[in-house]
């Protein structure tokens, strides 16, 4: 599968994460009992469908391979797999955190990103 994933987190949300030294998910990562991450081909149709008009926004590029079993590929949107992590997200297994502006449609500016 793909080695770098893609997390879109509230600024302050992950600074509360950079605080503890783990992120344990947002609310909806609570709802669901894991924390959901798109691939790079998925991220910005996610921005687009739960972040739309969101402002102070990141992205944080996350290694796959250092999640290890917890990392699981699990069909969503349009039967798409899309990786879930059972367990909190160790801050070491981050690679790069970016911001992720609003443009002027609403949408957001996506920095290159690692296939």
């Amino acid at each position: 599968m793909n080695p770098t994933i893609y997390k879109i987190a509230p600024r302050d949300l992950w600074r509360e994460a950079e605080e503890k030294g783990v992120f344990e998910g947002a609310p909806v990562d609570h709802a669901d009992g894991f924390i959901h991450f798109s691939t790079a081909e998925q991220a910005r149709e996610t921005a687009a469908k739960h972040f739309k008009g969101q402002d102070d926004l990141l992205l944080v590029a996350i290694d796959a391979d250092a999640l290890g079993e917890k990392l699981v590929y699990e069909p969503s949107r349009g039967g798409a797999l899309f990786p879930h992590l059972y367990a909190a997200l160790p801050l070491s297994a981050v690679r790069w955190i970016k911001p992720l502006p609003l443009n002027d449609d609403g949408g957001h500016d996506f920095p290159e990103m690692e296939q």
